[in-house]
């Protein structure tokens, strides 16, 4: 998702709200816009947090289905979620 996007200014949900990661669910998305259009360090600061909470489930993830003999399906429906994209704007 690209956060420098104008369609992105007066879009008030969070990247994620169903998220673990309080940058991913409890900042707006207008607001990340702003921080990263106005170039303020908490923008990247909390972009950073949500894409290490990001990549940490999704190893979790992959190394629960690798020992649970199910590698190809997780990849299967992450690769189908990667293909879908962001939500429709509103």
């Amino acid at each position: 998702m690209n956060l420098r996007n104008a369609r992105h200014a007066d879009d008030h949900r969070p990247l994620d709200e169903e998220s673990d990661c309080p940058a991913a669910r409890d900042y707006s998305r207008a607001y990340l816009h702003h921080l990263v259009r106005s170039q303020e360090a908490l923008g990247a600061m909390l972009l950073s947090w949500n894409n290490i909470a990001y990549y940490q489930h999704l190893m979790q993830g992959i190394r629960s289905a690798i020992g649970e003999g199910r590698f190809v399906a997780f990849a299967e429906h992450a690769t189908e979620g990667w293909a879908r994209g962001d939500i429709p704007p509103l």
